[in-house]
């Protein structure tokens, strides 16, 4: 059984944040003011339904969906795109796939004691978030 990721994260640390929105076409002022920002992540998990909520002081990111079902993701807020999105559990890892116009987009959430980690790809760029659980 999957573990259940209902909680509220802290951000902790991210490594090639940059190199990751360049490989998204991200035009070079957001980048470096994305990169400054310290998200926190919330989420709701309810059997095959999940709440993500990416939370920030510049803007916030909802992601509301079940598992295992595509659905179309207006990414507008992060790159002006839309995609075919699925999430899915392999595992004890959340994965979710991207499809449109980016290769390789994507990312997969897990558990490590009381961290949440994320590891997105764009192209062949990988970026990685730590997140403390604090509730």
């Amino acid at each position: 059984m999957p573990p259940n990721l209902t909680g509220y994260y802290r951000f902790v640390s991210q490594e090639n944040m940059d190199n990751y929105l360049r490989a998204l076409d991200i035009n070079v002022v957001l980048r470096k003011l994305v990169c400054l920002l310290k998200p926190d992540k919330e989420i709701i998990h309810t059997g095959d339904h999940m709440v993500i909520r990416t939370i920030t002081s510049l803007r916030n990111y909802v992601m509301d969906f079940d598992l295992g079902v595509q659905f179309e993701e207006d990414l507008g807020p992060v790159d002006g795109r839309k995609c075919q999105t699925t999430v899915s559990w392999e595992g004890d890892q959340l994965v979710c796939e991207q499809l449109g116009e980016k290769r390789n987009r994507g990312w997969r959430h897990w558990l490590e004691g009381d961290k949440l980690h994320l590891r997105m790809t764009a192209e062949d760029e990988i970026c990685v978030q730590v997140f403390q659980k604090v509730k």
